[in-house]
């Protein structure tokens, strides 16, 4: 793989990755929040999911899901469970801030608030979506050179992978952590529901997405 094929490959990733999707939403949300600093933990869990992403597809789970209705199926509702258990919770918040803290972004009585906590919470979004795995395997083999090994190639992507989602998603939490700053404690409910009802919207697109439209 040469330069220019990685830096093609950067671009499209950044368009990708950029287009609001839940990880990104979480990353929004965390920062109203939590604040930037404690945000990270999500990134990482972001991350870390994009690791296993494109290893699953270097693998061939991408062509499992394409080729398998029963485990697409289980991924898929996996995945639209979960996404609408976080945006039920996100619309149920309160918003409530305790402006005592540093940087006053400490959400009241909120276990998951830990880095733990948050970084699975990430994670777990990003690694049930069957769409990011069906996505990965259409476009990853068209950088790959398969003349050349290939385990080093997938290696390359997935760290230019992982470099633009963090990226992308310290500025979405950057957004939320001024967004609180600015409007205070009504700015956290009010993301929260929007993070919340986005969620749902995306839960319910994943629900009624089809393998065959992959």
């Amino acid at each position: 793989m040469n330069t220019s094929t990685l830096l093609l490959f950067a671009l499209v990733a950044l368009v990708a990755i950029a287009t609001p999707g839940p990880t990104v939403l979480l990353a929004l949300a965390n920062g109203s929040r939590f604040g930037v600093k404690r945000s990270v933990a999500g990134m990482l869990g972001a991350v870390a999911s994009d690791f296993v992403l494109v290893g699953a597809v270097a693998l061939g789970l991408g062509a499992l899901l394409a080729a398998s209705e029963f485990w697409f199926s289980v991924l898929k509702w996996a995945g639209a469970i979960y996404l609408a258990y976080i945006g039920v919770r996100l619309l149920r918040s309160k918003g409530l801030l305790d402006l005592s803290t540093p940087g006053g972004v400490q959400v009241n009585g909120n276990a998951s608030a830990t880095a733990r906590g948050i970084f699975a919470k990430s994670f777990l979004v990003a690694v049930t979506n069957p769409k990011g795995y069906l996505f990965c395997s259409a476009l990853l083999p068209q950088f790959i050179d398969a003349s050349a090994p290939q385990w080093p190639q997938y290696i390359a992507i997935a760290l230019v992978f992982a470099v633009i989602d963090f990226t992308v998603m310290m500025g979405y939490a950057v957004v939320g952590e001024r967004a609180v700053k600015l409007l205070r404690r009504r700015a956290v409910l009010w993301l929260d529901r929007c993070c919340g009802g986005a969620l749902l919207v995306l839960a319910g697109s994943l629900a009624f997405y089809r393998r065959a439209a992959a």
